[in-house]
């Protein structure tokens, strides 16, 4: 196994308080390979004070070096656990040269402890400490990362677990921590560089007339259909941004070839705890001759509900429970949106003993309802003389200029389907409509008063904004009153699945099951689709409202969503 994290990083995290760390080996305890899962007697970062320093290290993946910004000095960063009703301190001090920030994400506290500079507090300046205290008020998996910069794609993310102060509903033997993430090589400043100078740079996995020649599955589109894609300057396998070109995908820090592995005996209820960490990947997850109970969503309890596979957005958290009877390895598969490459991890009753890796699926095409055109009759389409940016499909304040290269003509709701190229893979797979809220929703009021917020963008140009405005542009905040309860409508003008998140709260996805949606802090929007959620915003202040695509939120697709009056304030 490679070391990931060097020596001197270690010691130094150990000085430091890092009581994740593990004697064996130079991950944090909850990360180590061979790990038996979270028992009693590990060590977590725990209790009422909590310290964690950020710093600069180097990572080793697949046998290369390159620098990564780190926590207690390991990456993953350690596991915080926490109780339900405690008080924590957490006292965070900043070793960069840069600014830096942790947003504590999922998580309901006061505004100015959420983390995020130039919205909710001004960050943490170089050599200085800042201290975080706020008050326990919720259970589950959730995770903390940097909102400064592009510190989070280089490494400053950890998982985060509170236990619920009641019985915990959900009954399980033994717990594994299971964080996805992405790494490159590339600064991510050369990741930006690159895909602002050429469209679909990071895609090796275009169609060629080489591929339609020799009859490959997914190069089976239509002369009629190529021409129209080609009419439309659009590209069917336009899926993912930034892929396996130059990323390694990471389970708990370890890369394919080093097959994290985490143990079982047979017969035992495991829960994973799931966390997609990643910057820029969404992954299908998958365990191949083991079916998966889901029975938490982004840290709050579903029904449970059993499938093979699921699609997992960027911040997005999943809890389920595997029940291996035979004593055999099984391979956990977490294989990227477009299947350009995939993280691969081990559960075993013993180390050395592993199980056949699944190949790459065949890639996945768009279709015309990833344009948009879900509700629309294709067969009886004349695609001459369509205009893929009709202004009359969007509201008045929807800035449709160079930064839209398309608005979705018939959006759909998609709460439905499974995630682009999961349509018919033979199994069953998890949609939104299938997570039920174990308990009822807190807020029986019908909403108020719908927004509607259009995800926009130029895909060519990376150009990514909220109703065509980018934020460095003075976008105006989102307004809500306190406690005013609201139905929100995101539409999904683009051609990419688009992650968001809203900081503070806990939203509710309308999927049909009234009285009983599930809550969440982070939603998928497929392609040309649509999504509502019901808010009840309780949360004063200001609050970040942003794609989980670490790029599309930085190229401008992020909105403060602001939330009055303030506690002392007149109504």
């Amino acid at each position: 196994m490679h070391q990931l994290i060097e020596r001197r990083a270690f010691l130094r995290a150990g000085a430091l308080g890092a009581a994740g760390l593990g004697a064996a080996g130079l991950f944090p305890a909850w990360a180590q390979n061979g790990t038996p899962g979270l028992v009693p007697d590990m060590e977590t970062l725990s209790g009422a004070d909590i310290r964690l320093r950020v710093g600069h290290d180097m990572f080793s993946v697949g046998g290369r070096k390159g620098h990564a910004v780190t926590l207690n000095g390991v990456l993953p960063a350690p596991l915080i656990r926490l109780k339900e009703g405690q008080n924590v301190r957490i006292h965070v001090e900043n070793a960069l040269d840069e600014d830096t920030s942790i947003h504590w994400h999922g998580l309901l506290l006061p505004f100015q402890m959420d983390g995020v500079p130039g919205v909710s507090f001004p960050g943490i300046k170089p050599r200085s400490t800042f201290t975080y205290e706020f008050p326990i008020r919720q259970s589950g998996t959730y995770w903390y990362h940097s909102h400064s910069g592009h510190q989070e794609q280089q490494g400053h993310y950890g998982p985060l677990i509170i236990e619920p102060a009641a019985a915990d509903p959900v009954a399980y033997h033994r717990e594994h921590v299971i964080v996805l993430s992405d790494w490159s090589f590339l600064h991510p400043h050369q990741l930006i560089t690159r895909l602002k100078q050429e469209g679909g740079y990071f895609n090796r996995q275009k169609q060629t007339l080489l591929g339609q020649l020799s009859g490959a599955s997914e190069d089976r589109m239509s002369a009629k259909d190529r021409r129209m894609w080609g009419k439309m300057r659009m590209d069917p396998t336009d899926i993912a941004d930034v892929t396996a070109a130059t990323y390694t995908y990471l389970i708990n820090g370890h890369g394919p070839h080093e097959n994290w592995t985490g143990l079982f005996r047979p017969g035992e209820r495991v829960r994973l705890r799931i966390v997609n960490a990643a910057a820029m990947t969404i992954f299908n997850v998958r365990i191949p001759g083991l079916r998966m109970t889901v029975v938490s969503a982004d840290g709050q309890n579903v029904r449970p509900v059993t499938v093979d596979e699921f699609q997992i957005g960027n911040a997005e958290t999943y809890d389920v429970i595997v029940q291996p009877t035979e004593d055999r390895a099984f391979t956990f598969v977490a294989e990227s949106i477009d299947r350009s490459g995939m993280g691969r991890a081990t559960l075993t009753p013993r180390l050395g003993m592993r199980a056949p890796v699944p190949p790459l699926r065949d890639r996945p095409v768009l279709t015309m309802k990833d344009m948009g055109m879900g509700g629309m009759n294709h067969g009886a389409m004349d695609m001459r003389g369509m205009n893929m940016r009709d202004k009359s499909s969007v509201p008045p304040n929807v800035k449709v200029g160079v930064g839209v290269d398309a608005i979705a003509m018939a959006p759909v709701d998609r709460t439905g389907e499974p995630g682009i190229g999961l349509e018919n893979v033979g199994h069953k797979v998890l949609t939104y409509r299938d997570l039920v809220s174990l308990a009822p929703n807190p807020d029986a009021r019908p909403p108020a008063r719908t927004v509607e917020v259009h995800l926009t963008g130029n895909m060519e140009r990376f150009m990514w904004s909220f109703d065509g405005k980018k934020f460095s542009e003075g976008a105006e905040p989102i307004r809500f009153e306190l406690n005013e309860r609201t139905r929100v409508v995101l539409i999904n003008d683009s051609m990419m699945t688009h992650p968001i998140h809203l900081h503070g709260h806990f939203f509710e996805v309308v999927n049909g099951h009234i009285g009983n949606h599930p809550v969440k802090h982070t939603v998928m929007v497929l392609p040309g689709g649509k999504v509502a959620f019901d808010l009840t915003a309780d949360a004063p202040g200001d609050w970040a409202f942003h794609c989980h695509l670490l790029l599309h939120m930085h190229a401008g697709m992020f909105r403060v969503v602001t939330v009055r009056p303030l506690p002392g304030e007149a109504a």
